[in-house]
């Protein structure tokens, strides 16, 4: 039985435009076996020649009515829009508690979420505001940071309340996008970019680690997010630009995106954390990609260059999906590309990597890549390259990155370790 209605309007910014349009309507019943979600596109939105799926696995453009129970009745890519760790923390923060529903999430983070959706209670959508923080405001951000991960962020701590307000919603622009790490949106030189900030309880200064990995990769062959970085004060930013946003006269053009998580028809779950594969990423890439081909190559290339440097924090959501136009999805550029100095000689990665589930060595690697597209001498060929220019170059790369010799030997260890050569006997 229903105990609890919640219902919002959903808008897309359509291809080519900067002014949202009403795509359908999203409900979330609380019922007795848990909350269950319901979509359905609006008929004067199935009605336009230029209407688009909101994306190409769960909501596909049709009139019937699409349910869920999964991730607290929020379809995949409706759950990609919606803030994650740290702008969750931020939210509950303002809200003052933590018992926050999934439909306030996505009511109450602000219109810069990831791809080009929306949410309101109206049915026609608010005009678009192109209000956003600039890079001058990144120290006193880094400042609020800081207060709300030590648990020191309140009133009493800000001396008059209209700046307390005003820092509020500073922060709070930027609570839409992914993530653990504190972050807010900027904006600078006509482009948007997403700002990460360090804090006090980082091993290494992971703004410029992170900086230094974008360009290790760029340097593999591999499509990155454009970044650099800032020194403010005392510390270091990091400025990744967005790939779903493209400046416009009047505004932003706002480019569709879905995660793997959502291309997995996963969740993060426990129970369902077994599906997290990029054998299994690439069959569905395969579906609805616009060049498969290119998209397969480039993920069986981000697979071993995470498995390169142990990035272990490579999990669905740290790979998405993009449309600029119509239908023609693309693998997004590569991003939130860390290290890890695991010491173990047996490194795993987040998502299963081949037959042997997600040891990250040679042989998992080409175990399964025809499904990649790739003939095994190919792919042996792909990763002893990007071995060699990962092996030769990440310290030159760190170091022209900024990053200090003290954090370049805390790494050491995650760089094309001697057991990733290694045959092993499963």
């Amino acid at each position: 039985m229903t105990s609890k209605n919640n219902t919002c309007f959903v808008y897309i910014t359509l291809p080519g435009e900067t002014k949202p349009v009403t795509a359908g309507k999203l409900v979330i019943n609380d019922t007795d076996i848990g909350a269950v979600g319901r979509f359905i596109y609006g008929k004067s939105y199935l009605s336009r020649p230029q209407a688009v799926a909101i994306d190409p696995i769960e909501l596909k453009l049709t009139d019937k009515i699409y349910d869920t129970v999964k991730m607290g009745g929020v379809f995949g890519a409706i759950r990609d829009a919606s803030p994650d760790h740290w702008g969750r923390r931020v939210i509950q923060k303002e809200l003052n508690r933590i018992d926050v529903s999934e439909m306030e999430y996505l009511l109450k983070s602000p219109d810069d979420r990831i791809g080009a959706l929306g949410f309101g209670l109206n049915n026609e959508p608010p005009a678009p505001l192109y209000e956003f923080n600039k890079t001058l405001d990144l120290e006193r951000l880094q400042i609020i940071a800081d207060k709300i991960i030590s648990g020191d962020y309140a009133e009493d701590n800000i001396t008059e309340k209209h700046e307390r307000v005003q820092a509020e919603e500073l922060l709070l622009i930027g609570t839409s996008m992914g993530g653990a790490r504190p972050k807010a949106v900027v904006y600078d030189d006509n482009s948007l970019w997403l700002a990460k900030f360090n804090t006090n309880r980082d091993n290494w200064n992971n703004t410029l680690v992170e900086h230094a990995m974008l360009n290790l990769a760029a340097a593999c062959g591999l499509n990155v997010a454009q970044s650099k970085t800032l020194r403010i004060g005392s510390r270091d930013v990091l400025l990744v630009k967005r790939f779903d946003r493209e400046y416009a006269k009047d505004g932003f053009f706002r480019n569709r995106m879905f995660s793997a998580l959502t291309a997995l028809r996963s969740d993060d779950s426990p129970t369902l954390r077994e599906n997290w594969s990029y054998p299994a990423l690439v069959e569905e890439l395969r579906r609805f990609s616009h060049a498969p081909r290119e998209d397969a190559k480039e993920l069986f290339m981000r697979m071993v260059f995470n498995s390169l440097i142990t990035n272990t924090d490579d999990h669905p959501r740290n790979h998405a999906f993009i449309a600029r136009e119509g239908n023609k999805w693309r693998l997004a550029p590569a991003y939130d590309l860390t290290p890890s100095p695991v010491l173990s000689q047996r490194r795993d990665l987040a998502m299963a990597v081949g037959k042997h589930g997600r040891g990250a060595n040679i042989e998992n690697l080409t175990s399964e890549c025809e499904r990649f597209l790739l003939e095994p001498p190919q792919a042996e060929s792909i990763i002893k390259t990007m071995a060699e220019i990962v092996g030769s170059n990440w310290y030159r790369v760190m170091r022209s990155a900024g990053v200090n010799e003290t954090d370049c030997e805390k790494l050491n260890a995650a760089f094309v370790y001697d057991g990733f050569w290694a045959c092993r006997d499963w």
